[in-house]
């Protein structure tokens, strides 16, 4: 996977890229062949020095440097409660925690294309793990809410360059038969944070303090720039033209607004008035960017990037899935360390299979995903990772560990083939020079989507315990059910992709061939 092989996407004769395929199960307006649109500038792609196991490792470094940022994310998650007792908060309102951070990585992700291709997605992606760093060290010195909350801030402004500019980086510069081995190693960080950070926080909580989870970060963080800077390609466009400013100011509105009203809704944090006022101005602002977005001639999120069906269905029905998987780093820990009255060590050290099973699916996706294809995959895992989604909420004092553990290790399986799947087949016939942008676009509205999560796993939360009421195992049911369900809505835009999607890159012999 030599970082300057030539990008040799399929396209038409005309110079355009291949469209869904022929028999494409979607809307009439959608299987026609879109307008052709001017060719989009040359990539400029410059490779770390020459060699193929250099090449090969391009991936794994980029992956290497995002794993300061999802352990990041999994050993908070398990010291949630521990933060509701240092900061005499409720547990359900230390989810700022974790949305905070959401919401600064959906506004400023946006502009994470755009800076790449000015800049060059090298020197980005470590200006931005700079920035996590600094944040996490804030972190680690907060001493109040609010002061955490900033600081989360602050970590997720960096953390919303990493993702999407390490996916510039890996997209940009693989072959496309490639691609999906690219993106295996691309979201390995994902899987194996899991495996690490739960038990990481465990053991720091058990013979330090908190604050130590976010002092972690450093070596790990260095590490990860050393490999980036020497490992790594580097990815831009010779003219991505002007920023869009007006556009990323309104979309940070927008999206912002989004946000704040699903953080606050039922649970008496502001006033009703100030409720109504937030939804009005959230989609006033969101009707005027949408008009922006058809005006503008280089939009800061393009939305027209949809008109491709493989990336509007990984985009939609992602997000569905990331809506019920959302809640689950949010309630799995109160549920085991409040609810079940677990310590964080014992905690950490079940839930760590969960990457576990992430780890085994990716040994044996890309053979799933080329004997089946990405349809099929999808539509399985789809009905899979509600199913996991759901499972906690039976759950109870003498339920046995190693039933807990299985449900864990199974769902780990499920999601990692979901989301490996969801995340190649977006780029399927998406060109080279509208890669940043999409993954851009994705980045966004996983982010969103996440966040929204959390948001309906508190409230649905909320709702079942009322105020100040005792968080047992029992009030967990209703909250993991829904979330499940939720999961479940992204299958109507699985089923609506063609059989053959993504068959170039997943290996499927289609019908036609």
């Amino acid at each position: 996977m030599s970082p300057d092989a030539p990008l040799d996407r399929p396209s038409h004769p005309d110079g355009q890229p291949f469209l869904a395929p022929a028999g494409s199960e979607t809307a009439p307006v959608e299987s026609t062949t879109p307008p052709p649109v001017p060719a989009p500038p040359p990539v400029s792609v410059t490779a770390a020095p020459a060699g193929a196991t250099l090449s090969r490792l391009a991936p794994i470094a980029i992956a290497s440097a995002l794993f300061m940022e999802f352990i990041d994310s999994t050993s908070l998650s398990t010291a949630l409660p521990t933060l509701a007792r240092e900061f005499h908060s409720d547990p359900v309102h230390v989810k700022l925690a974790l949305t905070s951070y959401l919401l600064a990585l959906a506004v400023v992700a946006p502009a994470g294309g755009w800076v790449a291709d000015r800049l060059g997605a090298k020197r980005v992606f470590l200006s931005a793990m700079a920035v996590f760093l600094v944040g996490s060290v804030l972190c680690g010195f907060s001493r109040s809410m609010p002061e955490l909350v900033a600081a989360r801030i602050l970590q997720g402004c960096g953390g919303a360059m990493m993702t999407p500019v390490g996916r510039i980086m890996i997209v940009g510069s693989s072959p496309k038969e490639k691609l999906v081995q690219a993106m295996a190693w691309f979201t390995t960080p994902a899987l194996v944070g899991p495996l690490i950070g739960p038990p990481l926080a465990g053991l720091v909580l058990g013979v330090a303090s908190w604050p130590f989870i976010f002092f972690v970060n450093v070596p790990v963080g260095i590490a990860g720039m050393v490999a980036v800077h020497y490992l790594a390609p580097d990815i831009r466009q010779p003219d991505p033209g002007r920023f869009d400013l007006f556009g990323f100011f309104i979309t940070a509105i927008a999206i912002t607004g989004v946000v704040v009203t699903a953080e606050t809704v039922g649970l008496g944090l502001v006033p009703l008035w100030a409720q109504a006022l937030i939804v009005s101005v959230t989609l006033l602002v969101g009707v005027w960017f949408v008009r922006h977005v058809r005006r503008a001639e280089k939009p800061i999120l393009n939305l027209s990037l949809l008109r491709y069906s493989t990336f509007r269905t990984s985009l939609i029905g992602g997000t569905m899935v990331r809506l019920g998987i959302g809640a689950t780093p949010f309630l799995v820990p109160l549920l085991l360390q409040v609810g079940l009255g677990w310590s964080p060590v014992k905690a950490g050290l079940v839930t760590i299979f969960t990457g576990v099973g992430a780890l085994t699916a990716r040994s044996f996706a890309r053979r799933v995903i080329g004997t089946y294809g990405f349809r099929s995959v999808l539509l399985a895992t789809g009905v899979g990772s509600a199913i996991v989604t759901a499972l906690p909420a039976a759950f109870r004092e003498g339920t046995p560990v190693a039933l807990i553990v299985l449900a864990f290790f199974v769902a780990g399986m499920v999601r990692s083939t979901q989301f490996i799947s969801a995340n190649t087949v977006a780029y399927a016939e998406v060109p080279q020079g509208e890669v940043s942008q999409a993954s851009t676009l994705a980045t966004v509205t996983q982010q969103i989507g996440l966040a929204l999560g959390v948001s309906l796993g508190a409230f649905s939360l909320h709702l079942v315990r009322g105020t100040g009421g005792a968080l047992t195992p029992d009030k967990f049911t209703l909250p993991f059910l829904m979330i499940g369900l939720v999961t479940l809505a992204a299958q109507p835009f699985y089923w609506r992709l063609s059989p053959d999607a993504g068959s170039e890159i997943s290996g499927k012999r289609t019908a036609a061939a």
